[in-house]
């Protein structure tokens, strides 16, 4: 591992109590060459790393060697994943992660991804952070629905958000009363995001004391990966 590197990393993680990510070129315990994502804790201490699963043929023609293991890290604000610039684009490595339930997954890349980052973050129902390194391009941050909810500018290389990991996405099926009322009773403690197009809404609680899965349960609200996992239900009963 590249010393100085950690060294400034963990200071700033450290020095702002943040977990961190960078990600670097480096040769494993096994002197095979990785271009890995690090995550550091709030301590500056090394909680993980992912190593690339997708290196370009460029990167693997020039020694660096794909990775296998799809690792989810436990913060004490939830669960972590990591992916690296070519990454976003295989299928296998976000089907994986859809499986692993990431709440937030976070893109060091020199490329953007467009659209893909968004398709990334609702499969996944989780918040992608895309830090994209030059070339002016933008680094954004998505909500579980794909959208854009902070990006940095032409001014500021950097952007901030704040991010509620209390949420559930819910399709509008049969839901759209009971929406209304959770709102109703909840008021502004309940935030209730609907983008338009895609026939789901991202609830989010805001309640000290209620989270969204007990609102859910409280009005009868289907979680949309259960509404489609019992559609495919319905449907497959109904073969002929």
């Amino acid at each position: 591992m590249k010393i100085r590197y950690l060294i400034f990393f963990a200071s700033v993680a450290k020095s702002t109590g943040s977990y961190l990510v960078y990600s670097m070129n480096r040769y494993d315990e096994n002197g095979v060459l990785r271009n890995t994502g690090v995550l550091l804790g709030r301590n500056g201490e090394t909680v993980g790393m992912y190593d690339k699963n997708y290196p370009t043929i460029g990167e693997i023609e020039g020694g660096i060697m794909p990775g296998t293991s799809v690792p989810v890290f436990d913060c004490d604000f939830g669960k972590l994943a990591i992916a690296i610039c070519y990454d976003l684009n295989f299928d296998k490595l976000r089907e994986r992660y859809v499986a692993l339930d990431p709440d937030v997954i976070v893109f060091p890349s020199a490329y953007h991804g467009g659209f893909v980052e968004s398709i990334w973050a609702y499969s996944c129902r989780a918040f992608f952070i895309g830090a994209i390194s030059g070339r002016g391009t933008h680094s954004q941050v998505r909500d579980p629905l794909g959208e854009i909810i902070a990006s940095s500018t032409n001014y500021f290389n950097y952007t901030v958000a704040n991010i509620n990991l209390d949420y559930k996405l819910v399709h509008l099926d049969y839901h759209r009363g009971k929406l209304k009322n959770l709102k109703k009773k909840y008021g502004h403690s309940v935030q209730i995001t609907e983008p338009g197009g895609l026939g789901v809404v991202l609830v989010t609680s805001e309640n000290e004391h209620v989270g969204v899965k007990e609102m859910l349960k409280e009005f009868d609200i289907e979680a949309v990966d259960d509404y489609f996992r019992r559609s495919h239900l319905v449907k497959k009963q109904n073969e002929h």
